[in-house]
C-alpha cells in the first residue's frame, strides 16, 4: 500500500485544466491501486499562510526550546511537512503564472522546505552542506499553460522558469524522480488546446498503466 498526496494550486474551479487532469489521474490511479490511500490538499482555494518573522524564529529554534507562541507559529508548517513526508507519491496540479508558479504554491513550498525536516544543514561539510531528507519518492506534476513552446530547444524555452524551479527545489530536498505532464495553449483554445489535452490524457493513461 502506498500513500498518494494530491495537491491542486489553481484558484479556478471547473474551468481549471490542471484540476481536471489531476482528478482524472488520481481516479485512474485508485482504479489501478485500490489499496492506496489518497490525501487531498487544495491550496488554490484554501491557501497556506506566508512565512513571517515568528515562523522563522520557530523554524530555527529546537522543538524542545520553543515557547507556546513559537509552537503556534510553526503549527501549520509542521502539519504540512508531516503530511508531505507521509506520502510516497505526489500528484500536483500547477498552472503557469508569469512563466513560473502561483504565489500560493510558492507559499506552500516555503512552508515545507524546512531545515531539520526536509533538508539538513551540515556546515562542517563545506563542499556540500545541504543534505536532502526526502528520499525514495515519486512526483507527477501537471501544468497548465496559456501558450506553448516552453520545452528544451523550443521558442519559449528561455521564458520557462516553472519546470527548472520545481526540479531544483524538490531536488534540493531529495525528490528527483519527477514526471511533467503539460497542458498548453489555454489562451488559444480551439484545436490546439484540444490536442494538448488529448496528449496529456494519453500520457496520464500510460503513466498510470505503467
Amino acid at each position: 500500500m502506498a500513500r498518494l498526496l494530491h495537491i491542486d494550486s489553481s484558484p479556478r474551479g471547473e474551468r481549471s485544466h490542471s484540476r481536471r487532469l489531476t482528478r482524472e489521474f488520481v481516479e485512474a490511479w485508485k482504479q489501478a491501486h485500490s489499496a492506496d490511500v489518497v490525501t487531498y490538499r487544495d491550496i488554490g482555494r484554501d491557501p497556506v499562510p506566508h512565512v513571517n518573522e515568528p515562523w522563522i524564529a520557530a523554524a530555527y529554534t529546537l522543538p524542545e526550546q520553543r515557547t507556546p507562541q513559537l509552537q503556534q507559529a510553526i503549527r501549520i508548517s509542521d502539519q504540512l511537512v508531516d503530511e508531505f513526508l507521509a506520502a510516497d507519491v505526489y500528484v500536483i496540479g500547477i498552472p503557469m503564472y508569469n512563466f513560473s508558479v502561483p504565489s500560493t504554491f510558492k507559499a506552500y513550498i516555503d512552508q515545507i522546505v524546512r531545515i531539520g525536516r526536509t533538508f539538513a544543514f551540515e556546515p562542517e561539510d563545506s563542499a556540500n552542506p545541504y543534505k536532502p531528507l526526502v528520499l525514495g519518492k515519486k512526483m507527477f506534476i501537471i501544468t497548465a499553460r496559456g501558450a506553448s513552446g516552453f520545452g528544451p530547444g523550443e521558442h519559449n524555452e528561455k521564458l520557462n522558469y516553472q519546470d527548472p524551479y520545481l526540479r531544483t527545489i524538490f531536488g534540493f530536498i531529495g525528490i528527483t524522480d519527477i514526471t511533467f505532464i503539460h497542458i498548453e495553449n489555454d489562451e488559444l483554445g480551439g484545436t490546439t488546446l484540444s490536442q494538448s489535452l488529448a496528449a496529456a490524457r494519453t500520457q496520464v493513461a500510460q503513466l498510470v498503466g505503467r
